[in-house]
């Protein structure tokens, strides 16, 4: 058993929702085969060029200024949903996980790249789940970052 195993998996929206409110900085959302796996590279890969990068590629939980007091819930679950494609496009054993650290620079696509990581916990599916109906919900339609 790796120490990946030994982490809480938060079950529901509302508590990773709780999460973020408690912690107001420093959290981020990885999609990933988890952090034994990512704790030995230390690092992300450019896709393209196959390019070291200076830390993990990660989402930024934290709430951005301008969202103001709209809902903390829907903006938690629109950073799950902006990238709950991954799992499909990086293959088997890719789920999200959430982390703390210090931001190290950007990656290509402007990117959080986080270095000082310190696993907080998985994001369990029904999470996800909540995620996209919680985004479907909305007025406006939205969808994933990746778009077909």
């Amino acid at each position: 058993m790796d120490s990946s195993d030994c982490l809480p998996v938060i079950r529901t929206l509302a508590e990773l929702t709780d999460l973020v409110e408690r912690h107001r900085g420093g959290l981020y959302v990885r999609w990933s085969r988890g952090p034994a796996a990512d704790l030995r590279a230390t690092s992300s890969t450019d896709d393209l060029t196959g390019v070291p990068l200076p830390g993990l590629s990660a989402n930024p939980l934290d709430v951005a200024e301008w969202w103001g007091d709209r809902s903390l819930t829907l903006w938690v679950a629109r950073r799950l949903h902006d990238y709950a494609h991954l799992p499909h496009d990086k293959g088997e054993g890719v789920r999200p996980w959430v982390l703390s650290g210090k931001e190290a620079g950007r990656g290509p696509d402007n990117e959080p790249l986080v270095g000082d990581v310190r696993p907080r916990c998985w994001i369990g599916p029904e999470v996800i789940e909540e995620a996209r109906t919680e985004v479907e919900r909305q007025e406006a339609h939205w969808g994933p970052l990746r778009r077909s």
